[in-house]
């Protein structure tokens, strides 16, 4: 059975992106910690980012980096930071999200409802950042 980011990647189920290209996706978490919150994602799944074929998960660390930059030139955080916990859904995942202090980075402290409307206006703020920034696939 695909996983939940395996229906987004293939349009079963809406996703707001920020970056598609032939191996990795970024889209908007729905349970974000922060305004911006973004999901890198492989196109295969693979469950654990220890499995990750190396040249895989290089390409997602630039990507990863990329969407950071778009978050960080578009949210203006003191700081963009990345998790990878892998506890939610069986595909690696890398979680990039603005954060202003440590308490950014819990998972715990992931809203649990979203207007899509303002994850969208939150996508539309990083897709712009990356073409301002030059950093499209």
């Amino acid at each position: 059975m695909a996983t939940v980011f395996t229906r987004i990647i293939d349009g079963e189920i809406p996703g707001h992106f920020v970056w598609q290209d032939d191996r990795a996706v970024a889209f908007l978490s729905i349970n974000p910690i922060t305004v911006g919150h973004a999901l890198v994602v492989p196109r295969v799944e693979i469950d654990h980012w220890l499995d990750l074929d190396p040249d895989l998960a290089a390409h997602l660390m630039v990507v990863a980096r990329a969407v950071g930059q778009g978050i960080q030139h578009a949210f203006r955080p003191p700081r963009v930071g990345m998790e990878i916990a892998g506890f939610e859904v069986p595909h690696c995942h890398l979680h990039v999200l603005p954060i202003w202090g440590e308490d950014d980075l819990h998972l715990s402290r992931s809203a649990r409802t979203v207007d899509p409307a303002a994850l969208a206006d939150a996508a539309a703020h990083i897709r712009t950042a990356l073409a301002d920034l030059g950093l499209t696939p």
